[in-house]
């Protein structure tokens, strides 16, 4: 069985290379696996399901992008791979209309993966940056239902330039934060790892792939960090039973075998 998984292509209108990218992917590669978990930050925002009551032509392309990747997705899925979505901390507000527009299934943040029976934690990332204490004050406030509820209760236009708003100070406060705030706490990872039983955690969300060697209850154990896709790369991770799991780059434009 052949897993792969992805996070952090923040998809939206202005970076369409990212999206060709994707779809490219999903042809050629996804198409050939068991499996693809989408782990967080699919997209650079997201302003609730209604994005789909859109015309696809409206003004900001935010629909008529949402309306191309759920078809890739459905396709995808129907052809027999089947499809995860974990939320990040850029698309929390995605629900079940979506998922179900895509033909995938929707996954908790954190979820253990059980691949052959090995146990696999997989999260976005952002609940181990606790050191961040601005942002995880943020994020306990965007996950309460009482403040979805208001914000979805606004016009989408609306939602829409309060998610540009909500980027442009989230950037300008974390060019003012020290590097290691803005990265995973270390006692945080180990504590959701020996939680959950897994050796092996993926997570992306900072944006530094890497595979780190650890020691847990004095046996060796993996943390691999997926990278964010850029207009002329992507990131993966191959998982295969019996098989060491493999942190891919590659261009978009000659994306790897599943």
């Amino acid at each position: 069985m052949t897993t792969l998984l992805i996070s952090d292509l923040h998809l939206h209108p202005g970076a369409p290379e990212i999206t060709d990218g994707l779809l490219t992917y999903l042809e050629q590669t996804a198409s050939k696996a068991d499996a693809l978990y989408i782990l967080g930050d699919f997209f650079e925002a997201w302003v609730g399901d209604d994005i789909l009551d859109l015309p696809e032509a409206e003004p900001s392309g935010n629909a008529g992008l949402v309306k191309r990747v759920a078809k890739a997705l459905n396709s995808l899925s129907s052809a027999g791979t089947a499809v995860y979505l974990m939320h990040g901390n850029r698309d929390f507000l995605m629900g079940k209309r979506f998922a179900d527009a895509c033909r995938a299934t929707l996954l908790d943040d954190p979820t253990k993966l059980d691949n052959d029976g090995e146990p696999i934690l997989l999260m976005h990332g952002d609940s181990l940056c606790t050191r961040d204490e601005a942002y995880m004050a943020f994020r306990a406030q965007a996950r309460d239902p009482q403040w979805q509820a208001q914000i979805l209760a606004m016009s989408i236009p609306e939602r829409l330039a309060l998610a540009k708003q909500i980027r442009e100070q989230s950037g300008d406060a974390n060019s003012n934060k020290a590097e290691d705030i803005m990265d995973v706490t270390p006692d945080e990872v180990v504590k959701a790892m020996k939680a959950h039983g897994a050796a092996l955690l993926i997570h992306g969300h900072t944006h530094r792939p890497a595979i780190h060697d650890l020691t847990l209850n004095d046996q060796p154990a993996i943390r691999i960090v997926l990278g964010d896709w850029q207009p002329d790369q992507g990131w993966d991770i191959r998982l295969e039973a019996g098989k060491a799991p493999e942190l891919r780059d590659f261009p978009l434009d000659a994306p790897p075998s599943a």
